[in-house]
């Protein structure tokens, strides 16, 4: 069992981590939503926003100003928190390859490598953490934002609604939770186990070294006394 959850969670770990980076660098946080922008598509993401034609599929980007330049506080916190998580994230699925009992890295230590997935576990528990809240914000922000401009009747002539890039980071933030969850909670089920195992082979092969230093301290004065007793023949011959 313990073998399943730790594959399950580098399963959901892997692709989590893929998700959030994905989401980071892609440019389709933002999508038109007006129906009457027939010829083109245009998205807006994190670093720029880029314009495809629909009919030729010919697309064209343009960067934002540097990142020391001012732009609003919800792209700065987004990139922000999204940058932590695909961190966060990246290390614990590391230290989850580094843990799984296939990895011939310790092999002769179990605990410390079932300590080394706790560890990714709350690693990729709080990388969920950023990766969600930058996430829903974004999105919550642009609806809110479309919903009062349709509200008050205000045509602006371009309105947005989230694309696919928020929900990429949405969907990897809920499988480093769950991922993480494995990790941990489902885990540490085993862990008092384990340590009671190891306990008990650490506790057989102290006994079995302690056993045969008492024989090889027992036969070696019988040895000697036989040695000495052969020189002392010789001397007296």
């Amino acid at each position: 069992m313990r073998f399943f959850l730790q594959y399950a969670g580098c399963f959901f770990a892997f692709f989590s981590t893929g998700f959030l980076i994905a989401s980071t660098w892609t440019d389709c946080w933002m999508v038109n939503a007006d129906d009457s922008l027939e010829v083109s598509t245009k998205c807006r993401g994190l670093w720029w926003e880029c314009v495809t034609n629909v009919f030729d599929g010919i697309q064209t980007c343009d960067e934002y100003d540097s990142i020391f330049a001012e732009h609003p506080v919800k792209l700065v916190l987004t990139r922000a928190m999204m940058i932590t998580a695909d961190i966060l994230a990246g290390f614990g699925f590391l230290f989850l390859v580094l843990g799984l009992d296939c990895v011939k890295f310790l092999p002769d230590e179990p605990l410390i490598k079932l300590r080394i997935c706790l560890v990714s576990g709350v690693m990729l528990l709080i990388a969920g953490l950023p990766g969600i809240t930058g996430s829903v914000w974004y999105a919550v922000d642009v609806y809110v934002e479309r919903s009062s401009l349709v509200f008050h009747n205000v045509f602006l002539g371009i309105q947005y609604k989230f694309g696919w890039s928020c929900w990429l980071g949405m969907a990897g933030s809920l499988g480093c939770f769950l991922s993480g969850s494995l990790l941990t909670c489902c885990m540490y089920l085993f862990r008092e186990t384990s340590s009671g195992r190891l306990h008990s082979a650490y506790s057989l092969r102290k006994g079995y070294s302690s056993a045969g230093t008492i024989v090889t301290n027992v036969h070696l004065p019988s040895s000697q006394t036989a040695t000495a007793k052969m020189y002392a023949v010789d001397t007296r011959v």
